[in-house]
């Protein structure tokens, strides 16, 4: 078949690669004139594992191409993705969907009238109907349908998932844009990928749905982390524990700095902002997104207390800067929000980030960061060093090696990947999430433990 992707961000680039993969002809196009030279030269703009050599694979194949106009493509294309960027629109933090509507106004002229136009975009449900008024409004005789196929990749992992879905999600609302989008994803059938077909408006709910549940499983095992601090309990024993119940399932029961990422930020919010439009309440959504914004800030007043109290004029070392290991991706990242409070307090910020340095400078603007290509240099006479983003190179630092270099050996580990006996041995304070201290063990007087029946 013959696909064109429209958009050659994240998810049209990785959808638009991984469908080459599967044998059709994809043509990625982007109105950014600079990006598809790039693109053209070889370059990828984004970092995700695997997809330069695949990237590569399928243009040598002839399977993959990119260009800077629809024309062409559009007219010969079987099924046309809209893969273009819906972010929170400013001032009211709804979905900003100028982007799919002009887009589709730009090839509703080119369209095929068989065509199916699907959105790849995460959308707000109700979009494709307005995407369908648009083409009928300027090819009133054609037959040209429109569908919703949401993504589910995780960044860092997106090949894969592509690859092996645990589920394909397509809204359709005729039998002939179903019989194509079986068609588009037939080479996945000896995988057995379950290809559920909805309506186009449940569809785009169900992505929003998604992401909304997944985030509030962070959020609640982060604040049982906060619980846990308090009374001497371990949240990696309750994460463990309830995370065995499979209808609870053990994914996303990492406690930490709280989310980020080109998602769930933005599609909660779009999601709260949707239920307001039609006079519902998610109060479960809306608390998500509160706790989340503090949970960020919460952060850094930890930091804080490692460091006595006071970072004025201290140095501190912040190791992983993107919102998530194995990509570059600074989108609302945890750790703009910990770097920028410790600014306000008059810290002095030097950030490491395997792959995420030059995002990172970009994401933070003119704050007064320093950058080092590796750890210990970032922690070269620091006061504390702070683990965000839990990337491998980040898991097995040498503690004796960190220890030397630093002004004092405070650790404060965010995302609980080290063991606290072993920091604790190389001469370090420790300081993690949700796990018990010596230093913060709770006394028989604390909370209501004075108000525990005695044993007779």
């Amino acid at each position: 078949m013959r696909l064109a992707m429209i958009g050659t961000g994240y998810v049209g680039l990785v959808s638009g690669a991984c469908f080459a993969d599967f044998g059709h002809h994809v043509t990625c196009i982007d109105a950014d004139a600079r990006k598809i030279e790039a693109l053209n030269r070889g370059e990828i703009p984004i970092f995700e594992p695997g997809l330069d050599e695949l990237v590569r694979t399928n243009v040598a194949a002839g399977r993959l191409d990119f260009s800077g106009t629809p024309d062409e493509a559009v007219r010969e294309a079987d099924v046309v993705f809209l893969a273009v960027g819906t972010p929170s629109r400013r001032g009211d933090g709804h979905a900003d969907l100028q982007y799919v509507y002009a887009a589709t106004a730009e090839i509703a002229a080119l369209l095929r009238d068989d065509a199916v136009v699907v959105t790849k975009s995460t959308v707000p449900v109700g979009t494709g109907d307005e995407i369908e008024r648009i083409i009928a409004s300027l090819r009133p005789e054609s037959g040209i349908s429109v569908a919703s196929n949401p993504e589910f990749m995780r960044e860092g992992a997106a090949i894969d998932d592509f690859r092996r879905p645990n589920r394909i999600i397509v809204g359709a609302e005729n039998d002939h844009a179903r019989e194509v989008m079986g068609e588009v994803y037939r080479p996945l059938y000896l995988n057995q990928a379950p290809l559920v077909f909805v309506s186009r408006r449940s569809a785009e709910l169900t992505k929003y749905a998604a992401n909304a549940f997944l985030a509030m499983k962070i959020t609640f095992i982060n604040e049982m982390a906060d619980l846990c601090e308090k009374t001497g309990a371990n949240v990696q024993d309750i994460a463990r524990g309830i995370g065995l119940d499979q209808r609870i399932g053990s994914k996303f029961l990492n406690a930490g700095p709280g989310f980020g990422g080109s998602c769930f930020p933005k599609d909660l919010l779009a999601l709260a902002k949707t239920a307001q439009d039609f006079s519902t309440e998610l109060r479960l959504v809306e608390t998500t997104i509160y706790a989340n914004d503090r949970r960020k800030r919460d952060m850094a007043k930890k930091v804080i207390a490692a460091c006595g109290g006071n970072v004025r004029g201290k140095k501190i070392a912040v190791l992983g800067l993107t919102f998530k290991p194995n990509t570059d991706d600074m989108r609302d990242a945890p750790s703009i929000s910990v770097i920028t409070a410790l600014i306000d307090q008059g810290a002095e910020i030097v950030g490491h980030d395997p792959v995420g340095n030059a995002q990172a400078r970009s994401a933070l603007g003119d704050s007064p960061v320093m950058f080092a290509d590796d750890p210990y240099a970032a922690a070269e006479g620091a006061d504390a060093v702070v683990i965000v983003t839990e990337w491998a190179s980040l898991r097995a630092l040498d503690l004796a090696r960190l220890g030397k270099v630093m002004s004092a050996p405070v650790l404060v580990d965010l995302r609980n990947i080290y063991r606290r006996d072993e920091v604790v041995r190389a001469g370090f304070s420790y300081h993690c999430v949700g796990r018990p201290t010596e230093e913060a063990l709770p006394s028989e007087t604390d909370g209501h433990f004075s108000d525990l029946p005695m044993r007779a």
